[in-house]
C-alpha cells in the first residue's frame, strides 16, 4: 500500500489545527500529529508518488527510496520528540511553527523536482525563523532579521540553480547534480549556506541560541540536516567536499572552548559534527555515505539530548552562562544523567550512537586515501570530546557551585529527554535496525579491538587534556562575554562601514544645501536686479530703443544664414 500524498502534508496540516485547540486537547494533538505521521511513513512504498502537473512541468511531490526514507523517519521521530519537549508552552505558536516546519523539511527530502524543493526549503526557512522570534527578545528579532534574509538567500540560489538547469537540459528532477552541471555552482552554494559551510555559518551560532529552549530543540534537527541530504543526493563524490568539511570539524572546536553560552558551544559542536557528514560526502563512497546517512541519523538524536538538557536548565534556573551555573546536579539529577548521555553519544564513547556512526566516516577517509581529512577528524574527534562531551557537562552542573537551588525539569521534558538518550545508548549497543535503514547495503562492523581501543584513546588523552588545562589555570575563563568570529564582518565591520557613509552623506547634503542656498541667493539677487521693479528689463523703453534692436538681430541672422 502506497499514499499518494507526502507525509509533509501530515504534519502541515495538524499544525495549522494546532491554534483552534486549547488545554489538553492541543497538547494531546501536538503528539498525534507526528505519530500520524509515523505511521504515514509505513505506509509507503518505493516509487514516484503524488505526481502533479503545474504550467506544462510534472513536479513529483513524493519520491520513496532509501535516500529519503532514512531521513524521513529521523524528522519525523525528531518531530515527535521535540513535540513532547515543548508539552509545557502554552503558546500556540511554537507547537504551530514547529510541527509546520518539521513537515516542510519531511516534504524537501521526498521532493522529487528542484522546483518542489524549491518549494519546502523556502516553508522551511518562514516557519524555522517563527521559532527564533519566539525567543521574544530584542537580540531574538535582530538575530531572526539576520537568519531569515540568509535564509531566503540560499532559497533564491536554488531557484536560480533550477531554472538554470531547466534552461540547458528541460528537467527540473532532482537527481545528482555535480560541480560541472549547468546551475552546478547555484545549487553548491544554495545547499552549502543550509549547510553552514565556513564562512556561510556564522547564522546558526547567531540565531539559535536565541530561541526559547523548546524551539532551539526544533531548529537542532531539521534545516542543517536537510543540507546533508540535500548535498548527498545531488553532490556525492565532490572531492572539494572533502577539505570543506575538514574544516568545518576543526574551527568550531576554538571558539567552542573560549564561549561562555552553552547553547552556542552546542551550535559549534553541532557545525563540528556537520563537518563529519560533509566529508562523508565528499568521499562518495558507499561506506562514507552510510556513515553520512547514520551520523545524520544519530547526530540529530543526541544533539537534541544535548539541547534539551540546556533548554531545561534555561527554563529553571533562567540562564545558560557557564559563568553563573555549576552544581545543578543536586537539583536536576536525571538532567545531568541524561545530558551525560548525550555528550557520551557526541564524543564517540563505545555503546554510544556516535561511536557506530562516526567510525564509519573515519573508516571511508583512511580506506580512501584521504591522510589529511583522517588526521583533521581525529583531532576534531578529540576536540569534541573535549568542548561538548566534558566542556556541557561540567560547567552546567558540576564544577564550581554556583549556589542556584531549582526544581528538577517538568515531567514532559523528562520523558522526551528519556526516550532520546534510550536511542542513543539502543543504537550504540545494537546499531543493526539503524544500518537495515541506510542506502547501501552495510557490510561493516564498528566493534573491532583495533577501533575500540583507538577510541579509547584519543578520549583518554583528551580528557587528561582538559584536566592538565583546568588544575594549570591555563583553561580559558568563563567570560560573561558575546563572541565573534567571521560575523563579525557584518554585525561589526559592515555596521560601522554603513554608520560612516551615512555621515559621509549626510556631510555631503549639508555641503551641496548650503552651497545650494548661496547659488538660489545669488539667482533670486541676479532676478530682483534686471526684472525687479527698478531693474533694467522691467523699464518701458524707447521705440527707437526697440526697433534698432530688432534689427540688430535680424542683420545678425541673415548673415548667419548666408555664410
Amino acid at each position: 500500500m502506497s499514499a499518494e500524498f507526502s507525509p509533509a502534508l501530515t504534519l502541515i496540516a495538524g499544525g495549522l489545527l494546532v491554534p483552534l485547540l486549547r488545554g489538553r486537547a492541543r497538547a494531546a494533538w501536538t503528539v498525534i500529529v507526528p505519530v500520524l505521521g509515523l505511521v504515514h511513513l509505513a505506509l509507503l512504498s518505493p516509487g514516484d508518488h503524488g505526481a502533479v502537473e503545474f504550467l506544462g512541468h510534472s513536479l513529483v511531490l513524493l519520491r520513496v527510496d532509501r535516500w529519503s526514507m532514512v531521513f524521513g523517519w529521523i524528522f519525523m521521530i525528531a518531530a515527535l520528540i521535540s513535540a513532547i519537549y515543548a508539552l509545557h508552552v502554552r503558546t500556540a505558536l511554537q507547537p504551530t511553527a514547529g510541527l509546520a516546519y518539521a513537515g516542510s523539511a519531511v516534504g524537501a527530502v521526498f521532493a522529487g523536482d528542484l522546483l518542489t524543493l524549491f518549494a519546502f526549503w523556502e516553508l522551511s526557512a518562514v516557519t524555522s525563523v517563527l521559532l527564533v522570534w519566539a525567543g521574544g527578545t530584542r537580540a531574538a528579532y535582530r538575530a531572526g532579521m539576520r537568519y531569515i534574509a540568509i535564509q531566503l538567500a540560499s532559497g533564491m540560489l536554488l531557484l536560480f540553480g533550477a531554472l538554470v538547469q531547466y534552461n540547458a537540459t528541460g528537467s527540473l528532477r532532482f537527481e545528482h547534480v555535480g560541480l560541472d552541471a549547468p546551475g552546478g555552482w547555484l545549487l553548491f552554494l544554495a545547499f552549502g549556506i543550509k549547510c553552514a559551510f565556513p564562512l556561510l555559518h556564522n547564522w546558526l551560532q547567531d540565531a539559535y541560541p536565541e530561541s526559547t529552549e523548546a524551539g532551539t530543540v526544533f531548529l537542532s534537527a531539521f534545516t542543517t540536516k536537510l543540507a546533508v541530504y540535500a548535498l548527498a543526493r545531488g553532490f556525492a563524490g565532490t572531492e572539494l567536499l572533502v577539505p570543506i568539511g575538514a574544516a568545518m570539524t576543526a574551527f568550531p572546536i576554538f571558539y567552542a572552548v573560549i564561549e561562555n553560552d552553552l547553547r552556542r558551544v552546542l551550535a559549534y559542536s553541532l557545525n563540528n559534527q556537520l563537518g563529519f557528514m560533509v566529508v562523508g560526502i565528499g568521499i562518495g563512497t558507499e561506506l562514507s555515505l552510510n556513515g553520512t546517512a547514520s551520523h545524520a541519523f544519530a547526530h540529530i538524536l543526541y544533539k537534541a539530548l544535548l539541547f534539551m538538557s540546556m533548554g531545561a536548565v534555561l527554563l529553571r534556573v533562567g540562564t545558560i552562562k557557564g559563568s553563573e551555573l555549576g552544581g545543578l546536579y543536586k537539583s536536576m539529577p536525571w538532567t545531568t544523567v541524561f545530558c551525560i548521555v548525550g555528550a557520551a553519544s557526541i564524543s564517540g564513547f563505545p555503546l554510544f550512537s556516535g561511536f557506530v556512526t562516526k567510525s564509519m566516516i573515519l573508516s571511508a577517509a583512511g580506506e580512501g586515501g584521504f591522510l589529511i581529512a583522517w588526521v583533521v577528524l581525529l583531532f576534531a574527534s578529540a576536540g569534541v570530546f573535549h568542548h561538548s562531551g566534558i566542556k556541557i557537562p561540567y560547567f552546567a552542573f558540576f564544577a564550581h557551585d554556583s549556589g542556584k537551588r531549582c526544581e528538577e525539569a517538568p515531567a514532559n521534558m523528562l520523558v522526551a529527554m528519556g526516550a532520546t538518550a534510550f536511542l542513543c545508548v539502543g543504537l550504540g549497543v545494537y546499531p543493526d535496525p539503524l544500518y537495515s535503514l541506510l542506502p547501501y547495503p552495510v557490510d561493516y562492523q564498528p566493534y573491532t579491538g583495533s577501533h575500540v581501543l583507538a577510541q579509547l584513546q584519543l578520549l583518554l588523552f583528551s580528557a587528561l587534556a582538559f584536566s592538565v588545562l583546568m588544575r594549570t589555570g591555563i583553561y580559558p575563563p568563563e567570560l560573561r562575554s558575546v563572541n565573534l568570529d567571521f560575523d563579525w564582518v557584518y554585525r561589526r565591520l559592515a555596521v560601522r562601514a554603513v554608520e560612516q557613509a551615512a555621515r559621509i552623506l549626510r556631510a555631503t547634503r549639508d555641503r551641496a544645501g548650503a552651497f545650494g542656498r548661496l547659488g538660489l541667493a545669488a539667482i533670486l539677487e541676479l532676478i530682483q536686479r534686471y526684472h525687479g521693479p527698478g531693474g533694467r528689463l522691467a523699464s518701458t523703453w524707447p521705440t527707437g530703443t526697440m526697433a534698432l534692436s530688432m534689427l540688430v538681430l535680424l542683420l545678425g541672422y541673415l548673415i548667419l544664414y548666408y555664410v
